[in-house]
Protein backbone atom coordinates (compact mmCIF):
# COMPACT_ATOMS: atom_id res chain seq x y z
CA UNK A 1 0.00 0.00 0.00
CA UNK A 2 1.40 3.49 -1.41
CA UNK A 3 0.57 5.78 1.36
CA UNK A 4 0.42 9.79 -0.97
CA UNK A 5 -1.30 11.55 1.92
CA UNK A 6 0.56 15.01 2.43
CA UNK A 7 0.89 16.49 5.95
CA UNK A 8 -1.29 19.78 6.15
CA UNK A 9 -0.53 22.05 9.06
CA UNK A 10 -2.85 24.72 10.59
CA UNK A 11 -2.27 27.86 9.09
CA UNK A 12 -4.01 30.08 11.95
CA UNK A 13 -1.36 27.79 13.97
CA UNK A 14 1.50 28.91 12.04
CA UNK A 15 0.66 32.69 12.94
CA UNK A 16 1.47 32.07 16.19
CA UNK A 17 4.98 30.24 15.32
CA UNK A 18 3.65 26.60 15.85
CA UNK A 19 4.08 24.01 13.36
CA UNK A 20 1.10 21.63 14.14
CA UNK A 21 -1.12 19.00 12.08
CA UNK A 22 -4.37 19.23 11.23
CA UNK A 23 -6.62 16.77 12.71
CA UNK A 24 -10.77 16.49 13.44
CA UNK A 25 -11.02 17.67 17.13
CA UNK A 26 -14.43 18.03 19.60
CA UNK A 27 -15.87 20.80 21.49
CA UNK A 28 -19.13 21.07 22.93
CA UNK A 29 -20.40 22.88 19.66
CA UNK A 30 -19.68 19.78 17.15
CA UNK A 31 -16.47 18.40 15.36
CA UNK A 32 -13.92 21.06 13.52
CA UNK A 33 -10.63 21.08 11.64
CA UNK A 34 -8.25 22.20 14.53
CA UNK A 35 -4.85 21.54 15.58
CA UNK A 36 -3.87 20.59 19.52
CA UNK A 37 -0.99 21.32 21.52
CA UNK A 38 1.92 18.97 22.44
CA UNK A 39 -0.21 18.32 25.19
CA UNK A 40 -3.75 17.58 23.62
CA UNK A 41 -5.13 20.49 24.39
CA UNK A 42 -6.98 22.39 21.38
CA UNK A 43 -5.07 25.16 19.71
CA UNK A 44 -6.59 26.31 16.94
CA UNK A 45 -9.98 26.38 15.56
CA UNK A 46 -8.85 26.10 11.18
CA UNK A 47 -12.64 25.53 10.07
CA UNK A 48 -15.63 27.63 10.19
CA UNK A 49 -17.71 24.97 10.10
CA UNK A 50 -18.77 22.77 13.00
CA UNK A 51 -20.48 19.27 11.97
CA UNK A 52 -22.94 17.57 14.37
CA UNK A 53 -20.60 14.28 13.65
CA UNK A 54 -17.08 13.01 13.01
CA UNK A 55 -17.38 11.13 9.66
CA UNK A 56 -18.39 14.60 7.93
CA UNK A 57 -15.60 16.48 9.63
CA UNK A 58 -13.16 13.51 8.61
CA UNK A 59 -14.42 13.73 5.03
CA UNK A 60 -13.62 17.54 4.95
CA UNK A 61 -9.96 17.60 6.12
CA UNK A 62 -9.32 14.61 4.20
CA UNK A 63 -10.47 16.34 0.88
CA UNK A 64 -9.53 19.80 1.98
CA UNK A 65 -13.21 21.35 1.89
CA UNK A 66 -13.45 23.10 4.63
CA UNK A 67 -13.02 26.70 4.84
CA UNK A 68 -10.23 28.13 6.43
CA UNK A 69 -10.96 30.56 9.28
CA UNK A 70 -9.15 33.79 8.41
CA UNK A 71 -8.44 35.24 11.89
CA UNK A 72 -8.09 33.15 15.20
Amino acid sequence: MTETTQQQFGKLAAQCGQRLPLQVCQSRAGFYVGTLDADGLPYSRESVEYWPRRAPADKALSTGTFTQRAEP
